[in-house]
């Protein structure tokens, strides 16, 4: 159900930070609150790599979604978590190369609600992209809107791009992660990054955050990323910093590892 612009409003708590628009604000977005501005400020204080971190991401992002749609045939992506429309959006890559790709986004931030309106007007004659506001606990609800656009008989790039350290039990991201997965046909291709716990500043820049209001991160190792990705094959070049998947020039190092894997 989309809100009115009354029930929006309601929902939009401008005092409180919101993840989606704190990396608005760090990507250089407008669709940000002076709350969540002071939040990214305290972030960036400690941690200031997080706004390349943010930069690096979308960065990713493009080149991923590239390589689906170019490399591996893939014309269905379910982007869950996506956060704010900013510059080169998923579906604005993969129709770009293929312009019949349909794309469901998923956010539970009434603001990305408002943008996804204008959202789905912008696309190709062929493509189709729809927004779903729910959360990703709960993904029964994420599978039965997905449906009204996706073929789940035919392969789907399913994304979470950042958004898993809002869960701090491990085995609840696994359990959530592969319940989206089971849902999917062999060819299916799971893209996740996040956040590591790699350096000391990016440990004290989460605990910036959290006392600035903010919701807590949880950052976790590598290692315990990658377990997310356990039984399926690892696109080369597997696991590795961000900046790092296959990169169009000089990588750089950041505190954020991803990777891209298909189902067998």
């Amino acid at each position: 159900m989309v809100p009115t612009d009354d029930e929006t409003a309601a929902q939009l708590q401008p005092d409180i930070p919101h993840a989606a628009r704190i990396w608005n604000y760090w990507m250089g977005g407008k669709d940000n609150f002076a709350a969540d501005r002071a939040a990214g400020d305290a972030v960036a204080q400690v941690y200031p790599e997080i706004v390349l971190m943010a930069k690096q991401s979308r960065e990713f992002l493009i080149r991923v979604v590239r390589y689906l749609a170019a490399e591996a045939g893939i014309r269905q992506f379910l982007d869950i978590g996506t956060g704010l429309p900013t510059m080169q959006n998923t579906h604005e890559v993969a129709q770009s190369v293929a312009p019949d790709s349909r794309i469901v986004y998923v956010d539970n931030d009434p603001l990305v609600m408002v943008h996804a309106r204008a959202l789905m007007a912008q696309t190709t004659d062929t493509g189709r992209t729809m927004h779903v506001q729910a959360d990703y606990h709960d993904p029964e609800r994420i599978l039965t809107e997905a449906r009204k656009l996706l073929d789940f008989s035919q392969p789907v790039g399913v994304m979470f791009m950042g958004v898993m350290g809002y869960e701090p039990d491990l085995k609840v991201v696994s359990s959530l992660v592969n319940r989206v997965l089971e849902a999917t046909s062999p060819g299916s291709y799971l893209v996740l990054w996040d956040g590591t716990n790699t350096t000391p500043s990016v440990v004290e820049g989460a605990e910036r955050l959290a006392q600035s209001g903010g919701v807590p991160y949880i950052l976790r190792s590598p290692d315990e990323i990658g377990s997310l990705f356990d039984g399926l094959e690892l696109v080369e070049p597997g696991l590795v910093q961000i900046p790092q998947w296959r990169p169009d020039g000089e990588a750089e190092w950041l505190d954020a590892y991803g990777a891209v894997a298909r189902k067998p």
